[in-house]
């Protein structure tokens, strides 16, 4: 009975490591600050933001488990990789189980984008508008790692996750619940993306000769170790600079520069990566990367409901 009870616990232990529930709280980043701008427009909706956190959680699980798939299938998690290891790089888990969650996540979240819709469009262009960008929400998290040319062995992880973290996550979450455009909520989005793109990047520089040495070329990859790292202050300071101007540009009040509180973690964080140059070091800054990503966007957010 024991040897079943542990058996089991490793089991579940594996799928919630391959699930890699810590990433859902950058994808529930974008959805924040997208309702956190629709209440300082007047226009939030409870139901529709919640939708929209399930939703995207269920994506964020999605694009999880389709990246360990593909990468095992093409061998880039092998064991001298950094990284935490998974449940099918461990044995718990195989491929067709794992193929299995997929499909399952793939119709999970399809449903739950359908009742969004359903619950929030108001015209039939707006429907079929977000069927497609659904549709391709769907496919970006699948062809990242998996396919004959996965995108992120390309080097275009970092834009997709700027236009899906960012641009979509923020604007598109603002505009179901407030039903309009506003071309300044593109700065928060940019801000809230650019974040996103900086855990990314800390993850590659983990796995820069790793992901090489397969033959994953990743945008760290093709930049280098010290033009990556440059790249990387450019996204935190880029992200600040966006909320600055935001701030600038509305003047909504003291609020609208709470996000400022982060900047010391950000400054902390850069100096830190300028100077360690090993791929270990990365290892405690990508958990530290996302903490600092979304206390940005929470003091942001705040901010707005001032």
């Amino acid at each position: 009975m024991e040897h079943i009870q542990r058996a089991t616990f490793f089991h579940f232990r594996a799928w919630l490591e391959s699930l890699r529930l810590r990433t859902l709280p950058l994808a529930f980043a974008s959805i924040l600050t997208g309702s956190a701008l629709a209440w300082w427009q007047g226009t939030f909706n409870l139901t529709v933001a919640l939708l929209c956190f399930l939703t995207s959680g269920l994506l964020q699980i999605l694009s999880n488990l389709a990246n360990d798939y593909g990468d095992a299938l093409k061998g880039s998690d092998g064991s001298e990789r950094l990284g935490p290891l998974r449940g099918i790089q461990k044995g718990a888990i195989s491929l067709m189980q794992l193929r299995a969650a997929i499909f399952l996540t793939t119709g999970l979240a399809l449903i739950c984008g359908i009742v969004l819709i359903t619950y929030a469009c108001n015209t039939l262009s707006d429907v079929f508008s977000f069927l497609l960008l659904g549709a391709l929400a769907i496919a970006a998290a699948i062809a990242y790692t998996v396919g004959k040319k996965p995108y992120g062995y390309l080097g275009l992880g970092d834009l997709s996750v700027l236009i899906f973290f960012g641009w979509l996550g923020v604007s598109g979450s603002f505009y179901l619940q407030s039903h309009s455009l506003e071309p300044l909520v593109l700065l928060p989005a940019t801000a809230c993306g650019l974040l996103a793109a900086a855990v990314l990047n800390i993850n590659n520089l983990r796995d820069i000769e790793t992901d090489r040495q397969c033959g994953k070329m990743t945008l760290a990859a093709r930049l280098g170790a010290d033009n990556a790292r440059r790249y990387h202050l450019l996204l935190l300071s880029g992200a600040l600079l966006c909320f600055a101007l935001f701030a600038c540009i509305t003047r909504p009040g003291w609020g609208s520069w709470l996000f400022l509180l982060s900047a010391p973690l950000f400054w902390q964080q850069g100096q830190y990566i300028w100077r360690e140059k090993s791929p270990y070091a990365m290892r405690p800054m990508l958990e530290k990367t996302v903490k600092a990503a979304l206390l940005a966007n929470v003091l942001f957010s705040v901010g707005m409901l001032f």
